[in-house]
Parts: C-alpha cells; sequence; structure tokens
C-alpha cells in the first residue's frame, strides 16, 4: 500500500515492510489502525494510521493522508474512515500475515454525538470482518493519532492524489 509517511520525520515508508520489521524485532508490539476525517475548504481530508504501540516503552505512528472532494454528508463521510481502516487491517493482516490488535474508530456510542448514527452499524461491520473494535468514550490511540496529523497540528505530508 502507497503512501504512507512515518509521522516523526515525514519520510515515506513501506507499510508492509516497516510493520513486519517491528512485529519481529518487538514480538509484543500492538498493531493498531485508526482513520479521521476533517472538511477544510472545498476538500475533505483522510487520514489513516498504524500505531506500533510497544508495551510500556511509547509507539511508532506511521499515517497516510489523502484529500478528497469535500463529502457533506456525514454518514458518508465518516463511513470513508470505516472503509479506509479496514482496507489497511485487511491489507496488514492478508498480505503480510500481520495480527491487528484492535481498529479504533472515532464514533461515539452516545447518542448526543452525530457518529453514533453510524456506529452499531460499524461496529457490527468491522466485527464481522474478524477485527476487534473499540470506539469512544474509550481511550483511542490509533484514531487519536489521525485526528492530530488530519488536523495540521502534527506533520503536514501529504499522500499524492493518485
Amino acid at each position: 500500500m502507497n503512501g504512507f509517511r512515518d509521522m516523526y520525520d515525514g519520510r515515506p515508508v513501506r507499510l508492509l515492510d516497516q510493520v513486519r520489521a517491528a512485529v519481529a524485532a518487538h514480538p509484543g508490539v500492538e498493531v493498531l489502525v485508526g482513520s479521521d476525517s476533517q472538511n477544510r475548504g472545498g476538500g475533505t481530508i483522510y487520514t489513516t494510521t498504524v500505531v506500533l504501540r510497544y508495551h510500556r516503552n511509547g509507539a511508532h505512528v506511521l499515517y497516510r493522508r489523502e484529500r478528497k472532494d469535500r463529502i457533506r454528508d456525514l454518514w458518508t463521510r465518516l463511513w470513508g474512515e470505516v472503509e479506509r481502516s479496514l482496507e489497511v487491517a485487511r491489507m496488514l493482516t492478508e498480505e503480510g500475515g500481520v495480527r491487528v490488535s484492535r481498529i479504533d474508530m472515532d464514533l461515539n456510542s452516545d447518542p448526543r454525538y452525530g457518529s453514533h448514527k453510524l456506529h452499531t452499524a460499524a461496529v457490527g461491520y468491522v466485527r464481522a470482518q474478524g477485527y476487534e473494535i473499540r470506539t469512544k468514550p474509550d481511550l483511542l490511540i490509533a484514531t487519536w493519532a489521525a485526528n492530530v496529523l488530519c488536523n495540521g497540528t502534527g506533520h503536514k505530508h501529504e499522500t499524492p492524489v493518485q
């Protein structure tokens, strides 16, 4: 899968090679996947992250940013996050033989929030694909990282449009 970068310095990485090397060097590493999106100007920015979480020793974030035409419908935009996270998790699992510990989703189980509208569908869909899922209000490391990168408070390297 192309377009992934290292959050530390923005350098391009070969995602599967990087994750496999981390798992081989640190057998206890957790592999977490998450996505976030933001509407800015005339576009929608999607950021998908793979977080390599080392037990009691920090984390390493790999990410991909994409810019699309603005998606005005909340359901469609958030479902795009679900699809991107699953695409990366499947690639890591099926092509790489890497165990994805879980997928973090920026969806809220609380009906007071707009993302609640697709919470049940997304949770069921991700679980049906064989992945563990975590949503708000739980701590979501992978979506936190995606949010930081999506909102521009992290590095601003962007994957070229294909």
